[in-house]
């Protein structure tokens, strides 16, 4: 990647020029969702680097507040920390109204996301006033869930992704963070990396995976409540077992306040966490890939391919110069 610039700002959001190129950083996009900024010692001032101050790279999404600052005198050191935009999304919480089971929404997806944002961030935070032309009715939201779970569910329905930027306005002193509900864009066909891409690239076809999941919840003794969720050749999952023998590889989820419904639904996504998986790590220069956004690796070696959505990005720099991890779903 080209050397970056990185923009650090007042609590206020007042511009106070870039960070220093003597700085490391690391920042992790849809895992942890936090940040480390190293600095040294030597360079450390409260006004750009204290406690509220922000940095950004312009209209991107990477980017957060300064919340932890650790010194160490053996390395002379300043470690700089917090949570990235996205992050914040992630410790709030969405409640039910007052009096009632759950919070129901309708709307154009961005107006929902609009609602469901609402002023948690005061005006640092706005959304789109644009359409996606997509009018979701009566969506119940579930109960005491993050923001940011709360709008994954809603966009994952459409194959929508949230697009998170910071803008910083020509004419403006402060900046925001733009959220916007975007399609999903499948590269698989047109972006293939492997080895013969001179890529960076690990893939993984992992077979030891557990495939019967026995699931138990509520209840004692005879009443307790157990299912059976079994995963299929396909990776999807069932309640026919398809292996059988030295193939089946079992295991037990216990959910013990559960009813039926939730133990359900509590197995299926902990199955799909242990069961068969095909795993890719790709470092890749060309192009600025986002969360959600669909491409294919593949192994000469072992003749494997997996095409699945990216789910993570860690986004480092050190002396001026970027680079990009970037991980498939299904990887640690």
């Amino acid at each position: 990647m080209d050397p970056v610039k990185i923009i650090v700002t007042k609590p206020t959001g007042e511009e106070q020029g870039n960070l220093t190129d003597s700085a490391k950083v690391d920042i992790d996009i849809g895992k942890k969702c936090d940040f480390e900024i190293e600095i040294d010692s030597s360079e450390w001032n409260e006004e750009r680097y204290g406690y509220g101050c922000r940095f950004f790279v312009p209209d991107t999404e990477y980017g957060g507040i300064i919340k932890g600052i650790k010194s160490a005198s053996k390395t002379e050191k300043l470690t700089l920390s917090g949570y990235t935009w996205r992050g914040m999304l992630i410790y709030k919480i969405v409640e039910p109204p007052a009096g009632q089971d759950h919070l129901i929404l309708s709307g154009d997806i961005n107006e929902i996301i609009t609602q469901l944002v609402g002023d948690s961030f005061g005006s640092l935070f706005v959304v789109t006033s644009s359409k996606t032309g997509i009018e979701v009715s009566n969506w119940k939201v579930d109960r005491y869930v993050t923001l940011y779970d709360a709008i994954q569910k809603l966009l994952d329905q459409y194959a929508y992704r949230l697009d998170v930027k910071y803008i910083q306005p020509s004419g403006l002193d402060y900046g925001y963070v733009k959220l916007e509900a975007v399609p999903i864009k499948d590269y698989s066909e047109e972006l293939e990396y492997s080895q013969e891409s001179k890529t960076d690239i690990t893939v993984e076809d992992y077979r030891a995976g557990v495939n019967h999941l026995v699931c138990v919840g509520e209840g004692e003794s005879q009443d307790r409540t157990v299912l059976h969720l079994y995963a299929q050749e396909d990776g999807s999952i069932g309640k026919n077992q398809y292996y059988y023998g030295a193939d089946e590889i079992a295991a037990v989820y216990g959910y013990s306040s559960a009813d039926r419904e939730k133990l359900e639904e509590g197995g299926i996504k902990r199955l799909q966490e242990l069961q068969n998986h095909k795993k890719c790590d790709i470092n890749i220069e060309d192009i600025d890939l986002e969360l959600g956004d669909i491409v294919a690796g593949y192994d000469e070696i072992t003749d494997t391919e997996v095409k699945k959505p990216i789910i993570q990005k860690i986004f480092k720099v050190e002396k001026g110069e970027a680079t990009v991890d970037y991980k498939m779903k299904g990887d640690d």
